[in-house]
């Protein structure tokens, strides 16, 4: 009975501890894949809330040093492939995601809507998980990233923009990634007006996705570019140090 009271009250510790300071366990990630591009949209304006997010000095990525060490080899496999990794966002403080859930709480603030949610009123994005008050990214082994054509010298087309809210970011959108069987849209996908993707967009969704799961990261069912280190070393810890140089 003492053990059971012991593990009930460190678990609600857990669930009401402030976010850690602490980043002793992450590095620069271009230190550790220096191939890697960085856009890092939330230390711009050009990104869902149109603003710099809270928290983002300077625009570079950090993550724990084991979600590096395993993107370093993600890299090395698409580098022969032909490709590079371009990174949006990676360690996320706890302040640039209560910005976001502030955001979500002014209706009149819409003027990204345009760009990354057109066909959703802004008061469902927080009701749908689009936003919410934690995120895996403020535990510092999650990555939103794609993939860049080293012979073209552009981004893959993917068949749709990084923060885009809405089932065309899904990765099994107009297909299956498990069997990579292209499908195209449903039927009621097709009766509620949407556009498909290609099957190459498709595809290319797909190298992307096998590269990451093949070393380490498991992938999410709402977006083609977020990925998460499957063991990752601070499973419960949410972290607050701000994003700049370490």
């Amino acid at each position: 009975m003492l053990v059971a009271v012991v593990l009930l009250l460190s678990c609600q510790n857990q669930k009401t501890a402030r976010p850690q300071e602490d980043c002793s366990g992450f590095v620069n990630v271009t230190d550790v894949v220096p191939d890697a591009i960085l856009e890092i949209r939330y230390y711009g304006t050009y990104n869902f809330v149109g603003a710099r997010i809270d928290g983002y000095r300077q625009p570079v990525a950090l993550l724990t040093k084991q979600a590096a060490d395993s993107l370093r080899a993600v890299s090395d496999d698409v580098i022969r492939q032909g490709y590079r990794l371009k990174i949006y966002d990676a360690y996320r403080p706890q302040m640039g995601v209560d910005h976001f859930v502030r955001w979500s709480q002014v209706p009149a603030d819409t003027c990204m809507k345009r760009y990354f949610y057109p066909m959703l009123d802004k008061p469902v994005l927080f009701e749908q998980d689009y936003i919410m008050a934690k995120s895996g990214h403020t535990r510092g082994s999650t990555v939103d990233l794609t993939l860049f054509d080293m012979k073209t010298e552009k981004e893959v087309d993917m068949g749709g923009t990084f923060d885009w809210f809405g089932q065309e970011s899904h990765p099994d959108f107009c297909g299956n990634p498990q069997t990579r069987t292209y499908t195209g849209l449903t039927d009621l996908e097709k009766a509620n007006g949407m556009k498909p993707i290609t099957e190459q967009q498709f595809l290319n969704r797909l190298i992307l996705r096998e590269a990451m799961l093949r070393h380490g990261f498991k992938a999410i069912d709402s977006e083609w570019w977020h990925f998460t280190l499957r063991n990752e070393p601070y499973p419960d810890t949410y972290f607050e140090f701000p994003v700049t140089q370490l």
